[in-house]
């Protein structure tokens, strides 16, 4: 700075008034240090407007010199003498969470914000006709605490506010015309102040006009348009618009699909705390897009941020990864602890999952303490889910979490069973078995044949079994060899050993020893030890196929392995393998 400079700001800084004339002047030039200088000169002598712009400058950090705790102070010299702008500032300011007891060590910070102090600087300044201050008393009248709720004020002070075309009045004029109508006109009204705030460029005001066209209010649905101001309101900062639009460039709903451009605008508005669009990303990753293949380990990224944002669905989906390991190391009680958060947030399907850990004994109690699972289940059961009865049957059956009581769950599968599949299973097994009531045959088969028809692969075994036998009505070979057949289909080792065994002869169906072969072959390579066994005898008697000892001794070692001591014998009688010296 010259040593004129110097000389004006110090000759202006002995008198107040021209110390703020210097100060407007210097500011205005863009010198904002020097013209703070020159405003506490001013503004310790009293003069409203300086106290203002030291408010100003303090709240703003002008300068380099922000502090909430100082521009309070200053503003509210101002504000006691009646200055609006300074009033207004306040009500901004204690509205945004300050509190004076917070800034007492080490400067202010946000905290609970203080509507009635933020109403009381509000409402002189909005009585002095300051649009932003009506605007600001509208919106804690609206939404504020019960106790300071009042629609009749807020609607009188929104509306002073869009009558100035204030765009936050027109918003909450808007909104609240929405709120309450139930007719076409003050539905049109309250659109059109909505269209106005959108139109002076406010995002919160291109949010709600975008839900207008999303769910037709007082208009034809219009995605396109919906598109294009979530877009907007996106752009503007808008979390939930984010999301929302991130979503429409996903599916092409309102707009040309872009998928890059949409996980994009996804990914923002989970950064920013929304746990829908984590869980959205999340979703993305995991099951892949396209020719991207899914990649876990970033699905499982944004599970966890969903997950720790109390998204209940993605805390089950991330113990999904962990029971799979799929992306994260296989860990049951890392799936335990985010099945455990999704089920005491009432997800029934995590609520299962977390049972089915505890019943297989596979997560450790010294880590995982057990769940009161069967007070989830009995709660839902008793509130009439039959999804929740027949997990509660199942803590019934087995003793989880519960003294067992069969016959308890006998009535508790009976409750889910007309909807239930697994219920339906399970029922009619405990009535094959006699556990927990009489033995029963007939209506066993009727249960496992309602599970049976829809593909249940335990029910197909289950009534096979029972035809096969003749129990709860006529032997019936080629029944069971269909519910075998299409048990084996889904993939069932058990079925296709019996289907072995079916074709093997000694039933009534024609003899077939080569697709006996082919069965026990199958079950056989997916580890069942007695079809290993049969296949090494067929191997070595050289039934449906040449004798080959070799591989005969490869199956029967195997079944030998698993503790079948007629493996044993029948290794014995096969001549020693041929060393290399012979």
């Amino acid at each position: 700075m010259s040593l004129k400079k110097s000389i004006s700001d110090k000759l202006a800084a002995r008198h107040p008034d021209k110390a703020l004339i210097r100060a407007r002047e210097l500011k205005a030039a863009g010198d904002l240090a020097r013209a703070f200088k020159l405003y506490v000169v001013a503004a310790e002598a009293g003069i409203t407007e300086a106290e203002r712009e030291l408010g100003t400058y303090y709240h703003q950090g002008l300068g380099g010199h922000g502090s909430t705790a100082d521009a309070v102070n200053w503003f509210t010299r101002a504000a006691q003498k009646g200055d609006v702008e300074s009033q207004t500032n306040l009500a901004g300011i204690y509205l945004a969470g300050y509190r004076p007891d917070s800034a007492l060590f080490g400067g202010a910070k946000d905290g609970p914000a203080d509507l009635a102090e933020a109403l009381r600087w509000a409402l002189l300044a909005a009585e002095a006709g300051e649009p932003r201050a009506q605007a600001l008393a509208g919106y804690i009248y609206m939404e504020g605490p019960e106790e300071l709720r009042d629609d009749a004020k807020a609607r009188l002070w929104y509306s002073r506010a869009a009558e100035a075309d204030n765009a936050y009045g027109h918003l909450g004029f808007g909104l609240l015309t929405l709120r309450g109508a139930e007719e076409d006109e003050p539905t049109f009204r309250g659109v059109e102040h909505i269209r106005k705030a959108a139109e002076a460029g406010l995002a919160l005001g291109h949010y709600y006009l975008a839900e207008i066209y999303e769910k037709a209010i007082g208009l034809l649905p219009d995605p396109a348009k919906a598109a294009e101001h979530y877009g907007e309101a996106a752009k503007g900062g808008i979390r939930n618009a984010q999301a929302k639009y991130g979503l429409m460039l996903m599916q092409g709903t309102g707009i040309k699909t872009n998928k890059t451009e949409g996980e994009t605008w996804l990914r923002r508005a989970a950064i920013a705390g929304d746990p829908e669009a984590a869980a959205l990303v999340a979703d993305i990753y995991a099951n892949g897009d396209g020719d991207l293949p899914p990649s876990y380990a970033e699905a499982a990224n944004w599970f966890r941020i969903a997950a720790e944002a109390g998204h209940r669905a993605a805390a089950r989906s991330l113990g999904v990864l962990y029971m799979l390991g799929a992306g994260v190391p296989r860990d049951p009680d890392e799936a335990a602890k985010w099945f455990r958060q999704a089920a005491e947030a009432g997800d029934f399907i995590a609520q299962a999952d977390f049972a089915t850990l505890m019943l297989k004994k596979q997560i450790n109690p010294r880590f995982t303490e057990p769940a009161p699972v069967h007070e989830w289940f009995e709660k839902a059961a008793e509130a009439g889910d039959l999804i929740g009865a027949y997990n509660f049957a199942v803590c019934l059956a087995e003793g989880v979490g519960v003294e067992k009581d069969e016959a308890k769950a006998v009535e508790w599968f009976r409750r889910a069973a007309d909807h239930v599949l697994n219920a339906q299973h399970r029922l009619g097994r405990m009535l094959a078995e006699g556990r927990g009531v009489k033995q029963d045959f007939v209506e066993a088969r009727l249960w496992l044949a309602k599970a049976a028809s829809l593909g249940q692969t335990d029910a197909l075994l289950d009534l096979a079994a029972l035809e096969l036998q003749g129990l709860g009505g006529p032997r019936n070979d080629e029944a069971a060899r269909m519910m075998f057949e299409r048990a084996a289909e889904n993939g069932s080792r058990d079925a296709m050993f019996a289907l072995g065994a079916l074709y093997g002869g000694g039933h009534q169906i024609p003899t077939d020893r080569a697709r006996s072969l082919e069965f026990y072959r199958k079950a056989a390579e997916l580890g069942h030890p007695r079809a290993a066994l049969m296949l090494g005898k067929y191997l070595r008697l050289g039934i449906a196929i040449e004798p080959d000892a070799d591989e005969a001794r490869k199956w029967l070692t195997l079944a030998a392995k698993a503790g079948l001591a007629e493996a044993e014998a029948d290794l014995a009688s096969l001549e020693p393998p041929a060393t290399a010296a012979e």
